[in-house]
């Protein structure tokens, strides 16, 4: 990440980050804003401060910089009259990551979020121009590395655990390491920060925080605040990936109030996938945070409220509306509910496996992982299409890619991936095989040793880092007590295999729904997961149709969706 990223995205696609809109089309972007003025010299927005909303620029300039860790800040663009202000932020009512300041007397129209997501849909063709520019903002943000300021060694886990949390996410941030940048390591000694604390966060208001959780990290640069207990929601829906994004999208587009919640990140597994190349309407593949982050950007657009990372460990129902409590304690209400929390990573079985978790063993394939394996052999267990895109992935970055599989690919794998990893010459597939030993030391890896099933013969191969892409187990244990009907294998039951009368995607309890790989029966595809997620909103109506509405008392928008 680099500032000259950040220029060269500018320099290409400028007009569509900086429109310059005409007078007939401020006339009409006004109707939904309120006059502000600012004096020469008075900042306009702040770093970490939330600010109102997007500024429509009618008179005078302003200039809007990045704050740069060793310097003051960094020129990103000047505002004139036609310009506005803001990026992906303001669309949710989360803080500024820029700074603006008034060069001359200025006059502006603020609009707020709610008023900036009313627009997006009623001006349509203005809408999508906004909407386009927001999200190349905040690419270019993250193409330069603004935000929070991690410091620590990009091998250390909880590095690893902090940046794949703001990345997944879609948060810009910078990563520093004290042992070749001065401004870090003099951070480090002025806080006399010791090892054991590392890594500490630089948070865009200026609190330094040591070795936070994912949890206190979003409250800190302002992804995630306190949930309303008094409003009650139309829907919640618990978990973010691709079928309850889908879910959040449709039921927001419809006019129903949404909460979405993840313990994570958004878009799931899937948002982790290097390259999604068999979904509809891409036909040269698409990143699977690419995907998911359109969603997430989607579904804000329609006012749906998103709290991450907050977890539900908890499901009340029985009086009208449910309850959900999350793990901090708080609690939720809701006229229905949308379990789409997916699967969970299944774990090798094979000893020392936790200490090498987190540093060489991971469970998914991201830019960031590739990074580490530059030049370093790798190993990866799976033989599904999960384990075919991050193993092509990989090969683009590693020395050499050795492939372990129990079963013939050709059982278990798309022809078209299996076709491509037969032509990378730095990849070897082993068939009939399991991981029986790791070695290493200090959590890096050094060398993996398998077992061919059929003779019990044993291997031993060099590997920096290891990758179990072995399959997953449904995330239902938090429903435990709840009356919810699991299948054999603990997956949610939903239709007439729940029980009578029950609607298309409801479980056994009414208004309970499950979408996507929790679901029983359900086809393990992204593109099967957006289905129910589109498809359960229909029945979700109907439920409502004959439930009582709830009294709501309408208070300001409390969660700051990420």
């Amino acid at each position: 990440m680099s500032d000259s990223s950040q220029q060269e995205l500018i320099a290409t696609r400028g007009a569509q980050m900086f429109p310059r809109l005409s007078d007939e089309e401020l006339a009409r972007l006004s109707k939904f804003g309120e006059p502000r003025s600012f004096r020469a010299g008075e900042m306009v927005a702040q770093v970490g401060a939330v600010g109102p909303g997007l500024m429509l620029i009618m008179s005078g300039e302003v200039e809007v910089t990045q704050h740069d860790h060793k310097a003051a800040g960094s020129h990103i663009v000047t505002h004139e009259r036609g310009n506005f202000m803001g990026e992906l932020a303001q669309l949710s009512g989360r803080p500024q990551l820029v700074d603006a300041k008034a060069l001359s007397d200025v006059e502006g129209v603020a609009i707020s979020p709610d008023r900036l997501r009313a627009l997006l849909i009623a001006e349509a063709d203005l809408g999508e121009r906004i909407m386009r520019a927001l999200i190349l903002r905040r690419m270019g943000l993250i193409a330069s590395g603004a935000g929070p300021v991690i410091i620590g060694d990009e091998g250390n886990a909880d590095v690893l655990r902090l940046v794949n949390f703001l990345r997944r996410n879609g948060h810009p941030y910078q990563r520093l390491d004290p042992v070749h940048d001065n401004c870090a390591r003099t951070l480090v000694e002025k806080f006399q920060v010791t090892a054991g604390e590392l890594p500490i966060v630089l948070c865009t208001d200026g609190k330094l925080i040591r070795n936070p959780s994912e949890h206190q990290l979003a409250r800190c640069v302002g992804l995630l605040g306190p949930i309303d207990p008094d409003k009650v929601y139309d829907v919640v829906v618990v978990g973010s990936g691709p079928a309850g994004l889908a879910t959040a999208v449709y039921a927001g587009s419809e006019g129903l109030s949404v909460l979405a919640i993840d313990c994570r990140s958004f878009g799931g597994q899937a948002g982790a996938s290097a390259r999604i190349e068999n979904y509809l309407g891409f036909p040269t593949g698409i990143s699977g945070m690419a995907l998911m982050g359109r969603a997430f950007s989607q579904s804000q657009k329609f006012g749906v409220e998103i709290a991450i990372p907050d977890e539900a460990v908890k499901l009340e129902c029985g009086n009208d509306p449910c309850h959900l409590q999350l793990g901090t304690g708080e609690r939720i209400q809701a006229r229905a509910v949308v379990l789409a929390t997916g699967a969970r990573y299944r774990r090798l079985g094979v000893e020392r496996l936790d200490e090498f978790e987190g540093t060489s063993v991971h469970y998914w394939a991201s830019p960031l992982e590739a990074d580490l394996c530059a030049g370093h052999d790798v190993a990866l267990v799976g033989g599904g299409n999960s384990a075919g895109q991050a193993t092509v992935f990989l090969a683009g970055r590693a020395k050499h890619v050795t492939v372990l599989a129990r079963r013939p690919l050709s059982e278990t794998m798309s022809q078209y991936l299996i076709e491509r990893i037969e032509s990378l010459s730095n990849v070897d597939v082993v068939i009939g095989c399991e991981i029986s030993e790791l070695t290493g030391s200090d959590g890096a890896l050094e060398s993996i040793r398998w077992r061919e099933r059929s003779t019990g013969a044993e291997v031993a191969r060099p590997a920096r880092y290891l990758f179990s892409f072995i399959g997953a187990e449904p995330n239902t244990d938090w429903l435990a007590g709840t009356g919810i009907k699991l299948d054999e294998r603990g997956f949610v039951l939903t239709d007439a295999n729940a029980g009578e009368d029950r609607l298309p995607l409801e479980t056994s309890r009414s208004g309970i729904f499950a979408v996507g790989d929790v679901r029983s029966g359900s086809v393990k595809r992204v593109a099967a997961s957006v289905g129910d997620g589109a498809a359960v909103v229909a029945s979700i109506h109907r439920y409502l149709a004959r439930e009582p509405a709830q009294p709501v008392i309408q208070q300001p928008n409390l969660i700051p969706a990420q």
